[in-house]
């Protein structure tokens, strides 16, 4: 599935319904801490999860 813009508000919507998961895309743990959004995990929690997640399951990406 290719890249898909959307709104924060439907980002939100859609990890706060479990539909989604929010990944901070800095690899930097550092970081991650001081960019960290609400229900967000770290890029190294993204990796560590990435081989058991279902092939369908949404991911969305954010930086500052």
């Amino acid at each position: 599935m290719p890249a898909v813009r959307m709104s924060p508000e439907q980002a939100y919507q859609n990890v706060k319904a479990g539909q989604a998961i929010l990944v901070c895309g800095y690899d930097d743990e550092a970081t991650f801490q001081k960019m960290r959004l609400d229900m967000a995990i770290s890029f190294g929690e993204f990796r560590k999860r990435l081989p058991t997640l279902p092939k369908d399951q949404e991911i969305i990406f954010y930086c500052a």
